[in-house]
């Protein structure tokens, strides 16, 4: 009898973690749930998990900071970042840092199993969007990657893209644009 795969759940929305560790739980696996890092190493001491679903902001926290630390205690495990505020220039770190995967929320329980890989999934046609992804938009990914490029500094980020800090400032305080 083999036995499910453990999946750690990090997440700081704990009506989010509770839904998604109850969903998995219902389809057999065993979860460890945590809502922000230092918790979820702690929890990972002891058993460590195959599997992880990390959101991106955990709190004051990035997500993207949980992966190294994850990955040593088994180089194995399969990590998926979900986040609600999706960039390139995230997806891209996420990816290079050791993520399997990156998402954007909101999943339900079977897109994330099969994100990680767990499930197979539905249709194997490529959905292509309706319409293609607009200027805003476009702007407001090449802001943040020239941000990620610059480790998160505003002024040298603005000199960057040759704006006023207090533009770019407004524009980062703002909701991403919607494709």
């Amino acid at each position: 009898m083999h036995e499910q795969p453990n999946i750690l759940v990090l997440d700081d929305d704990p009506v989010f973690t509770g839904i998604l560790v109850r969903a998995l739980q219902k389809r057999g696996y065993t979860t460890i749930e945590a809502n922000d890092t230092a918790s979820a190493l702690e929890k990972t001491g002891s058993v460590v998990p195959d599997y992880a679903v990390v959101d991106l902001k955990i709190d004051r926290e990035s997500g993207l900071d949980v992966i190294t630390p994850l990955l040593e205690k088994n180089p194995d495990m399969q990590i998926l970042i979900l986040t609600g505020y999706s960039s390139i220039a995230t997806a891209v770190s996420a990816i290079k840092t050791g993520a399997r995967d990156y998402a954007c929320k909101p999943l339900d329980a079977d897109e994330i199993l099969q994100k990680l890989g767990l499930q197979e999934t539905t249709g194997t046609e490529l959905k292509l969007p309706e319409q293609p992804v607009s200027v805003d938009r476009l702007e407001w990914e090449h802001i943040q990657r020239v941000l990620a490029e610059n480790d998160g500094n505003i002024s040298a980020t603005a000199r960057s893209l040759g704006m006023h800090r207090r533009t770019l400032q407004r524009k980062l305080q703002k909701r991403p644009v919607k494709r």
